[in-house]
């Protein structure tokens, strides 16, 4: 069984600018969905998605024949994960406990696609404010999403961060407030360069989740696999747990409508492993 994941920053909801100027990107944004054809679908900055009965949500459901779930957030802009229930089923699991330990709030949903497990997921959308702070979203995140059991999750979004590797940060196009949090402290009056702070990545990792982009351009070479989806640097990731990673097939970048570039993996879950199923506990 195959699925295409896909994760997608709307900036502002898709439907204002950055200067919160009304305007409605979301056509251009579902068409660069629509393009993918994702069956699991991660997407952040869902600005006023809740409004007017949930609209913009049911709008998305109804343009991508998706069904559709927004996370609790603080901050208004939380990221939502829509479904094709037609491939995955019916969520057989839902979880936003403690959703308010991130700066966007997190949720996690659960569907039972033949694996020995539950395969979980969720939109991930990492605080811009603080690399230290975001290396605790990430470590409740990587617990979180695996709580169901078993050891199959996926995650996918904006991790505002450095990956764990790949081209420089373009240094001359990022902006101090970024400066600030993505690259290492050095004395200021240092002569020494700029490097990228790669701790967020690591952490994640740690909890055993693999970068689908990373991993394929260490099987390939292919630099095209490691291309920026922010102004500066690639901080948009899918990821899995490496119960996963054998499953792993395709990977690819589309833009359109929004700030962020669109991210996609495709996943054979037949090939997933199958000889190290555990309880979360």
């Amino acid at each position: 069984m195959e699925i295409v994941v896909m994760a997608q920053n709307l900036g502002r909801g898709g439907w204002q600018t950055s200067a919160g100027e009304p305007r409605d990107r979301w056509p251009q944004i579902a068409a660069s969905i629509q393009q993918i054809g994702p069956d699991l679908l991660f997407l952040q900055e869902a600005e006023g998605w809740a409004a007017n009965g949930h609209a913009r949500l049911i709008r998305a459901e109804q343009d991508l024949g998706m069904d559709g779930h927004l996370a609790p957030s603080g901050s208004g802009l939380g990221p939502a994960t829509l479904y094709r229930r037609s491939v995955l089923g019916r969520r057989l699991y839902q979880n936003h406990d403690y959703a308010d330990e991130t700066h966007h709030g997190f949720e996690v949903l659960g569907w039972d696609v033949g694996l020995p497990a539950l395969l979980a997921a969720g939109s991930v959308h990492l605080t811009p404010y603080s690399v230290r702070r975001a290396e605790d979203e990430v470590a409740f995140i990587g617990s979180r999403v695996l709580r169901p059991g078993g050891g199959y999750a996926i995650l996918g979004g904006d991790f505002n961060y450095p990956p764990l590797g790949g081209p420089e940060p373009r240094y001359e196009a990022m902006r101090p407030y970024n400066g600030g949090k993505r690259l290492l402290l050095t004395d200021p009056a240092d002569p020494a360069p700029p490097a990228p702070d790669r701790s967020v990545a690591w952490r994640i990792a740690r909890h055993g989740f693999v970068d689908v982009a990373w991993h394929l351009y260490q099987q390939t070479g292919d630099e095209t696999l490691l291309q920026r989806t922010g102004t500066d640097d690639r901080i948009d990731w899918i990821l899995v747990s490496s119960a996963l990673v054998p499953c792993i097939v395709d990977y690819g970048v589309v833009r359109g409508g929004s700030d962020h570039a669109g991210i996609w993996a495709r996943l054979d879950l037949d090939r997933a492993a199958v000889d190290n199923v555990w309880e979360y506990r």
